[in-house]
C-alpha cells in the first residue's frame, strides 16, 4: 500500500503541474487518503467533524443500504477553502484515485474562480473545517453542562430550518435599526450606567426587550433567514442557545454554493479531469485505460447498465453543456460563464433544444397503466424541471411576517412564489420544534390541498 501511496503521490505531483500549463488557478489542495467507512462519514455529516444530532445517524443508515445495493458509491469528498481539503478513499484502485485528483482540482479551480463561491468564502471564511470542529466541541461541552435533553432540542430546531436563510443577506448582519422617539419624561443615566448597558450582553437584552415592547415594526418587512431570526429575536433564549442557530445558520452559508452550481461544478469537475488525464503522458497506458473507464462510469446518463435513469446525472448533464460549449465557443468564454453563472443561468442560457435532444432529456410522467412516457419535450419546462428542487435551498419559501405584542410568531408560506405545497405532516412538527424554542405561541399560514386558507398552530412545550 506504501509503494501505491507513493504512486499516487507522483501522479497527484505532476498532474497539478499539468493543471497549471492548461491555466487552471486554484487554492492549495491537501489530499488524505481514508478508509471506506470513514468517506461515508464526512459525505453523511457534510464536514470530517460536525455537532452530533440523531438526524445523522438514520442519514448514515440511508447511504450504507444505498451502497449495499450497489446505488451509491463515493469517489471523493472535497471542501472548498483556502487551502482546499479533498478526501480520496484507501479502497480505490491507483487509476481511479489518479482520476480523482484530477477531478478535485477541476473543482479547486471552480471553487476559486466561481464568484458565488468566492462572496460566500469571503463571508465565511477559507477554514470552515477549524470553525466547524469548534462549534462541535463547543456542542459536547453544552450537552455536558445542559443534558441531551435541552440541547437536542435546539439542535432538532436549527436542523429542521437549516434551508431557511437569506442568501440575499450577509453572515454578519446587524439587527433591524429601532427608531427611538423622544420622551422628556426619561431620567438621566450616570455614564458608568450608559456605557454597562452598552455591554454586548446587556445590549442584546436591551434591545430584545425592546423589541418585545415595540413588535410593530420587528420585522420591518418579511424576513426569510429564520435561523438569524430566532437567534436574534427568540425572547427567552440563553447565549449557547442561539450560538447553535448561528452555526447551523453560517454551515449553511457555507453550503449553499455547493448546492446551486452542483451541475456547473460537477460538469467543470468531470471536464478537466477528462482533459488533464487526456493530456497526461506520463500516466501508464494501461493506468490511463483504467482512469478512462472510471470517467465513463461517473459521466453515463444512465442509473445501471441498460437502464435509463428518470433523474439528471449532474456529472453527466454538466459535462455535456461544458464539453459543447468549449467545442463551439471556446475555452476563454467557459472559463467566464465559471465564474458568472450558477446553475440557474448555466441551465437556462446553455442546455439548447439540440443538446437536450442529443442527451435525450425530457420530462416523464407514469401513465395510467403504470408505465413511464414521455410528457414534455418543450426546453423551457425541461430547464424548470431540472431547476425547481434547487430554489430557495429545495425548502418551501417561508417568511416571519409578525411579532406581536404578546410575543406570539407568525409565518407565512410563500406558496405562490415558491410554486410548491407542504407537506402538512412535517410542516407541523417543524412548527412545534420552533414552538418549544421560541416559547411562545407560534403559527404558520399556508394554504391546504383544496387551495383553501389553513393554519398550522404549534405546540408548545410543557413547563
Amino acid at each position: 500500500m506504501a509503494h501505491t501511496h507513493a504512486q499516487l503521490e507522483n501522479y497527484a505531483s505532476q498532474i497539478e503541474q499539468l493543471a497549471g500549463k492548461l491555466g487552471l488557478d486554484y487554492y492549495p489542495v491537501d489530499f488524505e487518503v481514508v478508509p471506506n467507512n470513514f468517506m461515508t462519514e464526512i459525505s453523511v455529516y457534510g464536514l470530517p467533524v460536525r455537532m452530533q444530532h440523531w438526524s445523522f445517524g438514520i442519514r448514515y443508515i440511508h447511504q450504507l443500504i444505498r451502497q449495499g445495493m450497489g446505488h451509491s458509491r463515493i469517489f471523493e469528498v472535497m471542501f472548498p477553502g483556502d487551502p482546499c481539503h479533498a478526501y480520496l478513499v484507501n479502497d480505490n484502485s491507483i487509476a481511479e484515485n489518479t482520476l480523482v485528483v484530477a477531478h478535485v482540482i477541476g473543482h479547486a479551480d471552480f471553487a476559486k474562480n466561481n464568484h458565488l463561491f468566492a462572496r460566500f468564502m469571503n463571508m465565511a471564511g477559507g477554514h470552515i473545517l477549524e470553525k466547524a470542529a469548534e462549534r462541535a466541541h463547543a456542542i459536547e461541552q453544552a450537552l455536558a453542562h445542559y443534558g441531551q435533553e435541552r440541547v437536542e432540542a435546539v439542535l432538532d430546531t436549527a436542523l429542521a430550518l437549516e434551508p431557511h436563510i437569506d442568501i440575499n443577506q450577509a453572515i454578519h448582519r446587524p439587527a433591524y435599526p429601532v427608531t427611538e422617539l423622544p420622551n422628556p419624561t426619561t431620567k438621566s443615566v450616570s455614564l458608568f450606567a450608559e456605557r454597562f448597558h452598552r455591554l454586548p450582553g446587556e445590549a442584546d437584552n436591551d434591545r430584545r426587550s425592546e423589541a418585545l415592547q415595540n413588535k410593530s415594526s420587528i420585522p420591518p418587512s418579511r424576513e426569510y433567514d429564520l435561523l438569524w431570526f430566532i437567534a436574534q429575536y427568540a425572547p427567552d433564549l440563553e447565549g449557547w442557545e442561539r450560538d447553535i442557530f448561528l452555526a447551523v445558520r453560517e454551515e449553511s452559508f457555507y453550503f449553499y454554493p455547493v448546492f446551486v452550481c452542483q451541475i456547473m461544478n460537477e460538469g467543470w469537475a468531470s471536464y478537466w479531469h477528462a482533459r488533464l488525464l487526456r493530456e497526461a503522458d506520463f500516466l501508464p497506458s494501461d493506468l490511463y485505460l483504467s482512469a478512462i473507464k472510471a470517467h465513463s462510469d461517473v459521466v453515463r446518463p444512465y442509473a445501471a447498465d441498460n437502464q435509463l435513469s428518470l433523474s439528471i446525472n449532474p456529472y453527466h448533464l454538466g459535462f455535456s453543456i461544458w464539453e459543447d460549449l468549449i467545442e463551439r465557443r471556446g475555452i476563454e468564454l467557459a472559463r467566464q460563464i465559471c465564474r458568472e453563472e450558477d446553475d440557474f443561468g448555466f441551465i437556462r442560457n446553455y442546455l439548447t433544444t439540440e443538446l437536450a435532444e442529443k442527451l435525450e432529456l425530457f420530462i416523464y410522467e407514469a401513465d395510467h397503466e403504470g408505465g413511464i412516457r414521455v410528457a414534455e419535450q418543450d426546453i423551457h419546462a425541461l430547464h424548470e424541471a431540472i431547476l425547481a428542487p434547487k430554489f430557495n435551498y429545495g425548502a418551501p419559501r417561508i417568511a416571519v411576517t409578525h411579532l406581536h405584542r404578546d410575543g406570539s410568531l407568525k409565518l407565512v408560506h410563500d406558496y405562490q412564489d415558491d410554486g410548491r405545497g407542504l407537506d402538512i405532516g412535517r410542516a407541523e412538527r417543524v412548527v412545534d420544534y420552533i414552538s418549544r424554542i421560541w416559547r411562545r405561541p407560534v403559527s404558520l399560514q399556508t394554504v391546504g390541498a383544496s387551495g383553501n386558507p389553513y393554519v398550522i398552530a404549534g405546540k408548545q412545550a410543557k413547563s
